[in-house]
Parts: structure tokens; sequence; C-alpha cells
């Protein structure tokens, strides 16, 4: 009997017109679509009409498709006969779970392939005018999660803290005051710029700046929330001069049946 592929298809930081050619492509041609919270619902559209639709999205503390479940989905589609693909926001690999999937197709033999996408962490701080990286003010970036795992810290924020480079943190927003009291423990200046961007690259974009101390006070005036991308570092400064909106885009008003 036939067995199914399944693709991993990052969907970029928001903006579907971010997508990679080949993720494009894959939706376009998918079977079954199982796609995150977060998927742009325009790179969705682009399905095949008898293209079944599956929504396992979570959402902080509530996963009503639990990680096991999901991996399940894409065993069963693909021991089917079905080419499934599975798209998630941001790079599969990259805080993605994505790894976790593939070890469970492995386990049965399913052909897999994994699409790249554009992490927020890097293309979401672009749209916000923060440059990851920049000779003058940072020589290295440092992404990591902001999550809670089973109730154990996972981070050491003391030795993150000792980093001259950007620090960055994903799924950090719901304990933002708390990881940057962590970071002025460990030693980093309370005048360390940061930064929180909320819907990174999408038209609404909204981003808060301050310091390690003024960034909740300045969080709450722009009524940001999660989730949101934090970002810790003097390349924060330049925002000012290298941001641009959306907006600004032509490609943004494209619609994405004309891309290929």
């Amino acid at each position: 009997m036939r067995i199914g592929k399944v693709l991993l298809v990052g969907a970029g930081p928001g903006d579907a017109s971010l997508i990679t050619v080949k993720g494009l492509l894959a939706i376009r041609e998918a079977q079954v679509l199982v796609h995150d919270r977060l998927v742009n619902l325009e790179l969705i559209s682009q399905a095949p009409p008898n293209c079944q639709i599956i929504n396992v999205g979570k959402t902080s503390n509530h996963h009503p498709v639990p990680q096991e479940q999901i991996n399940q989905i894409l065993i069963d589609h693909a021991l089917a006969s079905k080419n499934v693909v599975r798209l998630k926001g941001g790079d599969p690999y990259v805080f993605g779970r994505g790894g976790e999937e593939v070890e469970s197709l492995s386990r049965y033999q399913i052909p897999f392939e994994v699409v790249p996408g554009i992490s927020s962490s890097i293309g979401g701080l672009a749209y916000a005018g923060i440059p990851v990286t920049h000779r003058h003010y940072a020589s290295s970036f440092h992404v990591v999660t902001g999550h809670m795992c089973q109730g154990n810290e996972p981070q050491n924020w003391n030795a993150l803290a000792q980093l001259d480079g950007t620090l960055i943190v994903l799924m950090g927003m719901t304990r933002q005051e708390e990881i940057c009291q962590l970071l002025i423990q460990g030693g980093k200046s309370p005048d360390t710029p940061a930064a929180a961007v909320m819907y990174a690259s999408h038209q609404q974009q909204k981003m808060a700046k301050g310091t390690l101390c003024t960034l909740k006070d300045e969080i709450a005036r722009q009524k940001l929330h999660a989730p949101a991308l934090l970002v810790i570092g003097n390349v924060v400064n330049l925002s000012d001069v290298l941001a641009f909106t959306a907006q600004q885009t032509d490609i943004n008003n494209k619609s994405l049946s004309l891309a290929i």
C-alpha cells in the first residue's frame, strides 16, 4: 500500500507573502493541511478545494489538541496514502516542535520533508526595524524560549545576562516582567534597551520600546499582549531609523495567486 508524504512547512512570521515558493507550492498540492493557530488565513486559502483542513492551534496553557494527538493525525493521514502539509508559524524547527513530529513519523517510516520558513525571531524583528546583529552594536544573537517547561525554569538567566549580543525571547510575553527582573538580577544593566513586538510583519504590528526597567509600563501603555516577541540589546535603539511598516511594502497588496 502506498504511504503518503508529510511536509513540514514554515509559514513565516505572519505576512503571508513571506512564505517560501516551495512552501506555497506544497500547500497548493496538499490533500490534508494541518495548521497552527497563528498561520495567516490567506495561506490556508491556497489549499485545493478538496483538501481537508485541520486546525490544531494552541494558545498559552490551552492545548485542545495535545501534541501526541497532532503526531497521530499526521501518521494516520499519511498511512491512508494522503499527502499531508503540516503548516507551522515561523520555522518548523525553531521552537515549533517540528523535531518531535518528525521523530513520530520516522517510527512508522513515513516519508517526510522539511520546508524551512522565516523565523519571527529574525524576520519579525526586521519589520520592527530591529536587526538582530549590527557591526557596531551586536556581533551575536541568542534565541531562547520564555515558556516554562513542566514547572521548571528552562533557562539560566544569570548566564544569559552576561552575554553581550542580542537576546530574543519567544513565548515570553506573559513572563515579561519576571524575565526582565531575572536578567537584572543576573547582572544586566537596568538601562539595557528592550522592546516587545506584537503582530510582527502584519499590518497591525505594534511595538513597545523602553529598557529592562521600563518595558512593562510601555507594554501597558501600548496595550500589547501575547503572543509577542521580546528583544533585549542595543540594536533596539536602531528601530527609530530602520523601522518600516507592512503598509509600505507593495508586495503585501498583491494576491498570492499571482505569486507563481
